[in-house]
C-alpha cells in the first residue's frame, strides 16, 4: 500500500511540474514562437484534472522493471501518457487532429517534452521517498 501511495503522490507532483512547464511555455510565448497554439490559463479547473491524472499515471511506477534506474524508468513510462494524449485526447476529445497537429507542427515534440518532465519529476520524487 505504501508503494502505491508514493507512486500516486509522485505522479501528482510530476503532473504539477508538467502543468507549470506547459503554462510557462505558453505564458512566455515559447509555444507561440514554435507555432503551437497552446497557452493555457493557470486555473484550478485546468490544473486539478491534470494533477489527478498524473497521479493515476504514477501507478505505472509500480511495474517491476528498471527499479535501479528510476529516471530512465520515468522517461520510458512518460511515453504512455504521451501516446494517449496524441492518439486519443487530441483527435477524439479535443478535435485537434491526430498528434494535435491542428495546434501546430511541433505539438508532438512539445507534448513529448512536457510528459518527459512529468516522468522525470515523478521518478525523482519516488527516489527521494525511498
Amino acid at each position: 500500500m505504501k508503494k502505491l501511495l508514493i507512486c500516486f503522490a509522485a505522479g501528482c507532483l510530476g503532473a504539477l511540474a508538467n502543468s507549470l512547464t506547459v503554462w510557462a511555455f505558453g505564458e512566455y510565448g515559447i509555444n507561440k514562437q514554435l507555432g503551437v497554439a497552446m497557452a493555457p490559463a493557470l486555473k484550478a479547473a485546468w490544473l486539478y484534472p491534470r494533477i489527478v491524472w498524473g497521479g493515476i499515471w504514477g501507478f505505472l511506477f509500480v511495474l517491476p522493471f528498471m527499479d535501479t534506474k528510476l529516471i530512465l524508468k520515468g522517461a520510458l513510462i512518460s511515453v504512455f501518457p504521451t501516446l494517449v494524449q496524441l492518439l486519443v485526447i487530441f483527435p477524439i476529445q479535443a478535435k485537434k487532429g491526430y498528434f494535435g497537429l491542428e495546434l501546430g507542427l511541433y505539438t508532438p515534440i512539445l507534448v513529448t517534452f512536457f510528459n518527459l518532465v512529468w516522468g522525470v519529476v515523478a521518478a525523482m520524487a519516488i527516489k527521494v521517498a525511498k
